[in-house]
């Protein structure tokens, strides 16, 4: 016995009723359970559709589908940190190595007046609330995003919203990083924490504006569906 179509949509069903939201796992796990059903079939082709079914998702064990959803999170987190180096290393070129450059210069330069410390938090404090605005509009383009899509991948989800979390966080842990802005007069020091910043700049604008930008071309490379849908 061969599951219809009408099968493959209810195991669709089945596995959002589990809690599996992102297409490109849902397909893995209707594809195992499909699979799965119909040799149940040929050892035992008096069950039904449902108990069929439910026999084949007793084998994923007490947490149910949580573990394939939690390898997928994994590999595709990989793949995410290898798209975001792979923007990293475009971006230190000429010519933009060159405002890489003026951007760590414009900050140790900074560091070396004579101006109150509280300025330069005030003024790390301005970039680090520009960072969660940038990451808010991000977060809200994807949920307007995902509303009207039908589908929703899980790389497409990590692009707006890992990308936009894990920016906060690194400018968060900035900010945290004034209090140390005048706690030094050693130029290693201060070529360091200009450095950081530049580098978290640089991360923020990647992950926040250029991969967004580029979402639909990186899903096309990893989904071969994701054209056609």
């Amino acid at each position: 016995m061969k599951l219809t179509q009408t099968h493959i949509e209810e195991l669709y069903k089945f596995t959002r009723k589990h809690f599996v939201e992102h297409y490109d796992v849902q397909t893995e796990l209707v594809d195992h359970l499909a699979n799965d059903i119909e040799q149940i079939w040929i050892e035992n082709p008096s069950l039904s559709f449902e108990e069929a079914r439910d026999k084949s998702f007793k084998k994923f064990g007490i947490f149910g589908f949580m573990e394939v959803v939690e390898a997928k999170q994994k590999q595709l987190g990989k793949k995410y940190r290898v798209i975001l180096w792979r923007f990293m290393k475009e971006w230190f070129s000429i010519p933009k190595i060159i405002l890489t450059l003026s951007i760590l210069f414009f900050f140790y330069f900074l560091m070396s007046l004579n101006i109150e410390k509280s300025y330069l938090s005030s003024f790390m404090l301005i970039l680090a609330i520009i960072d969660i605005v940038l990451a808010s509009i991000i977060s809200k383009k994807a949920k307007q995003r995902f509303k009207e899509k039908k589908r929703k991948y899980l790389l497409e989800d990590m692009i707006f919203r890992v990308g936009a979390f894990s920016s906060i966080i690194v400018f968060s842990n900035l900010f945290n990083l004034s209090s140390f802005l005048r706690s030094s007069n050693s130029v290693y020091f201060k070529t360091f924490v200009a450095a950081l910043i530049t580098l978290a700049i640089i991360y923020s604008y990647i992950s926040l504006i250029v991969i967004p930008q580029k979402a639909d071309e990186l899903l096309e490379e990893t989904y071969p569906e994701y054209k056609i849908s």
